[in-house]
């Protein structure tokens, strides 16, 4: 799905409304039932629960005020707060405040600092509270009044769960504006696609947990309004895959990943990345490893082969099996490598990482210290003659390969990917909050699945191996696209470990038991199923 600048989301409306027939308090309407229907999902026991509502006098606040009234009307009781005097609401919004009073709904006006402090006292027993006061139309920081209310919304809602209508209050819509205060949200759930505020700025993390939901547009209108390179991942963009297997399938048509990881102390990364390649689909999958390692490898996983390599004194992968074509003989038949994880960062190891990525001709995922071989010397990934590279660097190894610092690298996320990828002609994997798959013709998918109990180690050789199994099953006639499937089904399997065993207690092998049931629902997602 693409994703939309504030004035491009202007014009979907205009045009939703012109071309569809669709009147702009429907759209209202459905907004509010949008996001009346991810609450009562999210937060079991509503009616019961102490709601705050805070309106703007813009749309925002007629979104607003439509959640309030249908919450009404299925037994909660609302309390309303509206920043703006009544007579100031105009249109839709001004509509939808007349039909909440019609049904018995009362709005607390806040108009000053004053008022609003004799006030304030609600936000500290809300236990829920929904954000309606700017919305995506908001045009540079938040000042005066407004900038106060926000910060007291996040000093004094720290028990609440916030839900933001729309976006965040105070956010950008475009990444390259400047930010005040903005509204820390756990859920924000927004209309017709994502703006890029919430994906690439400064402030992106208060979006919390973001859901994109219909309100009437169709996906052709959101497609040729925009021109954008810009897509948010969600299971609609792997429609064209083919996910289904036929009947008469075996396991040699889903391709065989080659896993080069491992080493003393390290041999359980070898054994995530293989399993998440086999969990991901791949038909076959064999673990090239230092000997001394191989057993314990072996021992993890009793589905997947393995390839004895010779070891350097460390007990890490030797460049002594570059010699008389013996690794060659190991790549014979694969469909894909993945070369890093765990493999140390040994300085004949890194040389054998090199030699390797400058001779094979496999599609390679480069990670971990596969990356880090190439750290002070980046311009070598752009000398080899292999055309299907991808990197997978989370920001500390992307401020090495760059030569610059992590502050950098994530201060400019998506042009450090789009920089990178084009000066190497790589697919790039920038790992972290909002994970971005940047290709070299400067294409983006940004990922929104994920929590952040996934930071713990061996999640991003999971990630690995997933990737590579992926490749291994689909190819690389839509590499970025298989990429960006691998990066949304690890992030989802993340989210539903996490709902089981919570975030803090979550390891890397719970992603890996739950990936089973990501990959089916995003599957029957992106058939309509």
């Amino acid at each position: 799905m693409k994703i939309l600048t504030a004035a491009e989301m202007r014009e979907v409306d205009r045009r939703t409304t012109a071309t569809l027939g669709i009147p702009s308090l429907q759209l209202m309407e459905n907004a509010g039932k949008q996001v009346v229907e991810i609450l009562q999902a999210e937060l079991p026991g509503l009616a019961a629960r102490r709601i705050v509502v805070l309106c703007g006098k813009g749309n925002n606040g007629g979104d607003g005020l439509v959640v309030a009234r249908l919450l009404k009307q299925q037994g909660c009781a609302p309390v309303v707060y509206l920043f703006s005097s009544p007579v100031e609401m105009k249109g839709d919004a001004a509509e939808n405040l007349k039909s909440w009073e019609a049904q018995g709904g009362k709005a607390k006006v806040i108009k000053d600092s004053t008022e609003w402090e004799a006030a304030r006292g609600a936000l500290a027993e809300a236990e829920v509270l929904i954000d309606a006061l700017l919305g995506t139309g908001l045009d540079g920081p938040v000042k005066g009044f407004l900038s106060t209310v926000i910060e007291d919304v996040n000093r004094f809602c720290q028990r609440a769960t916030v839900v933001a209508v729309d976006t965040p209050s105070g956010l950008p819509s475009d990444a390259n504006q400047s930010a005040g205060e903005i509204v820390r949200a756990d859920y924000t759930v927004t209309f017709t696609a994502p703006k890029i505020g919430q994906l690439e700025s400064s402030g992106s993390e208060r979006v919390g947990k973001l859901f994109v939901r219909d309100i009437g547009t169709t996906r052709d209108l959101i497609e040729s309004t925009s021109e954008s390179k810009l897509r948010w991942i969600e299971p609609g963009e792997f429609r064209s895959l083919p996910w289904k297997r036929k009947p008469d399938a075996h396991k040699g048509d889903f391709g065989h990943a080659l896993i080069v990881a491992g080493s003393v102390g390290k041999s359980g990364a070898a054994a995530l990345s293989a399993w998440g390649a086999l969990r991901a689909g791949a038909g076959l999958v064999t673990v090239a490893t230092a000997s001394e390692v191989l057993p314990i490898v072996a021992s993890t996983l009793p589905e997947i082969m393995t390839e004895p390599l010779l070891c350097t004194d460390a007990g890490s992968i030797s460049a002594r099996n570059l010699e008389y074509g013996r690794f060659s003989q190991v790549t014979k038949g694969k469909s894909v490598m993945a070369i890093g994880p765990g493999l140390s960062t040994d300085e004949e190891t890194q040389r054998f990482v090199r030699s390797v990525l400058a001779e094979t001709d496999l599609p390679v995922i480069l990670d971990a210290d596969g990356l880090n071989a190439f750290a002070g010397r980046a311009n070598e990934l752009s000398q080899r003659t292999n055309r299907h590279l991808a990197l997978t660097p989370h920001p500390g190894e992307m401020a090495r390969l760059v030569g610059c610092t992590v502050a950098e690298v994530q201060e400019k996320r998506m042009q450090s990917a789009l920089d990178a990828a084009s000066r190497w002609n790589v697919i790039v994997v920038l790992k972290g909050h909002h994970t971005i798959v940047a290709a070299p013709d400067g294409r983006v998918f940004f990922n929104s699945t994920g929590n952040p109990g996934m930071a713990t180690g061996g999640t991003g050789d999971v990630l690995t191996g997933i990737l590579a199994g992926l490749t291994a099953q689909f190819g690389t006639e839509e590499w970025e696209r298989v990429l960006a499937l691998g990066v949304h089904l690890h992030g989802l399997a993340g989210d539903l470990a996490a709902a089981e065993v919570g975030e803090a207690s979550m390891i890397a092998s719970d992603l890996l038991r739950s990936l089973p049931r990501a990959y089916r629902q995003i599957c029957a997602e992106a058939l309509g199923d």
